[in-house]
C-alpha cells in the first residue's frame, strides 16, 4: 500500500478519485475538487494528456487547487497510443487506492481510459468502483469527432451521469440512459464565476491597450491537421481588427511545418493560463473559436462567438443568438462582425447552464452513492 493510500485510508465519507488529463478538465474539476475535499478524501489523477507548462501546471496554479497527487505523465500521441498508455498506468493506481468510485468528466482520450478501466475493474472479493460522468450527454452528431465516440462510450459505461443541460438530459433519455442521469448544472459557471472575480489583473500584454480585438483559438485536428482547411480560415481573419490568437502546442507545430505565415493584423501568442483566457474574453468584440469550452465561457462573458467548426454541442448559445456556426467558410467572420443582431450585446442572454452551483450537486449526487463494497461485478 502506497503512503498516498496510507494517509487518506478511512478519512473522509466518500473516497473519490478523479480523472483530468486536459485543461478543459482541469477547469469543471476545481469546484468540484474545492467542494468534496471540505468533507471527503480526492486523489487528483493527472494523466499527462496536456503536460507543457501552460496547458497544465499553470491553470491549477490559476485555479488555485492542489497540484496532482498521482501524474501518469503519458504525454501525445495517437489517440491509440495515448489511450493505451492511459488504461495501462491508471489500472494499477485505481487498484492501489480502492477508491469508492471514479470521477470523470467530459470527452477526452483522458475520459474514454478511465471509463474503460473503472468498469472493468475488480477489487479482491469481487467488488468494483462506481462511475460517474460529469457532463455527461452532450452531442455533435458528427460521429467523426473523436470526442462524440468517447463522450459516447463514457455515458454508456457509466453508473451515474451528471448532465449540463436540458438538452443532453434528451440526449441520454433517447439512448435509454435516463435513469441513469440527474441534471446538475454545469460546473463550469461555478468556474467562471469564481475566475471572474480574479481575471482583470491578469490580461496579456498584448491585448491591453486595444479599444476592440478579435479572440482566436484554434487545436482540433479536423482544423488545424488539414492545410487546406486551416489556411482559408486563417485567410478570413485578414480583418481591420487586431486578432489575438493563444496558440496551442499542436497548432504551432502544423503552423511552422506546413502554413507559412498569419495574416498582418494576427498576434500569436504563447499558451495562457486560465485566469489570462477568462481576462482575453471577457475584453474581446468578438471570439472565434473551435473549442467547446470557449463556446460556452464566451456567452457567460456576454461576447458574440464564432465557432469555427462544422456543428456545436452547444446547440443553447446558437439558438440563443451569441453562437454562429460558420465552418471553414472564409467570409463567414466578416459576415458575423457585420451582423448587428448578432453583435448587438443588449439580446437576451438566459441562465442556460445553471445557477453556479453545480458542484455542490455533485458533491450531493456521490454522497448518494453506494459504498463500492455493495457495487459488486455483474460480468
Amino acid at each position: 500500500m502506497s503512503a498516498l493510500r496510507d494517509a487518506v485510508s478511512g478519512s473522509g465519507l466518500v473516497k473519490v478519485l478523479s480523472v483530468v488529463g486536459a485543461r478543459p478538465q482541469f477547469v469543471k474539476a476545481a469546484p468540484v475538487s474545492r467542494a468534496l475535499r471540505r468533507d471527503h478524501t480526492e486523489i487528483l489523477v493527472h494523466t499527462g494528456q496536456h503536460y507543457d507548462d501552460a496547458m497544465s501546471a499553470a491553470f491549477f496554479r490559476d485555479l488555485q487547487i492542489p497540484e496532482p497527487d498521482i501524474n501518469l505523465e503519458v504525454g501525445s500521441g495517437s489517440h491509440a497510443g495515448m489511450t493505451a498508455n492511459i488504461l495501462r498506468s491508471l489500472e494499477p493506481v485505481i487498484l492501489d487506492h480502492e477508491p469508492d468510485g471514479v470521477l470523470i468528466y467530459g470527452d477526452t482520450n483522458s475520459t474514454l481510459a478511465a471509463a474503460v478501466v473503472t468498469c472493468k475493474i475488480a477489487y479482491p472479493g469481487g467488488d468494483r468502483p462506481w462511475l460517474v460522468h460529469v457532463e455527461a450527454g452532450l452531442r455533435s452528431g458528427n460521429p467523426r469527432m473523436p470526442e462524440e465516440r468517447n463522450r459516447i462510450v463514457a455515458d454508456h459505461l457509466s453508473d451515474v451521469l451528471l448532465a449540463p443541460t436540458a438538452a443532453a438530459m434528451r440526449h441520454l433519455e433517447r439512448e435509454g440512459l435516463g435513469q441513469r442521469a440527474t441534471l446538475v448544472g454545469d460546473v463550469m459557471v461555478d468556474s467562471h464565476a469564481w475566475a471572474s472575480q480574479r481575471a482583470p489583473d491578469h490580461l496579456p500584454v498584448a491585448a491591453r491597450g486595444l479599444d476592440q480585438y478579435i479572440l482566436l483559438t484554434m487545436h482540433r485536428a479536423e482544423n488545424v491537421d488539414d492545410p487546406d482547411r486551416f489556411r482559408p480560415i486563417l485567410e478570413g481573419l485578414a480583418i481591420d481588427l487586431p486578432v489575438i490568437f493563444p496558440v496551442h502546442p499542436r497548432t504551432r507545430v502544423v503552423l511552422e511545418k506546413n502554413l507559412h505565415g498569419l495574416p498582418a493584423n494576427v498576434v500569436a501568442i504563447d499558451p495562457v493560463g486560465y485566469l489570462e483566457m477568462v481576462a482575453l474574453e471577457a475584453g474581446a468584440y468578438a471570439i472565434a473559436t473551435d473549442s467547446g469550452g470557449v463556446q460556452k465561457e464566451a456567452y457567460l462573458a456576454g461576447v458574440p462567438c464564432i465557432t469555427l467548426r462544422s456543428e456545436t454541442e452547444w446547440v443553447e448559445t446558437t439558438e440563443a443568438g451569441w453562437n454562429r456556426v460558420v465552418d471553414a467558410d472564409p467570409r463567414a467572420v466578416t459576415r458575423a462582425l457585420a451582423d448587428p443582431t448578432f453583435m448587438d450585446r443588449a439580446k437576451p442572454r438566459p441562465a442556460l447552464y445553471g445557477d453556479g452551483h453545480a458542484a455542490a450537486r455533485i458533491v450531493t449526487a456521490l454522497e448518494a452513492m453506494p459504498e463500492r463494497s455493495r457495487a459488486s461485478v455483474t460480468a
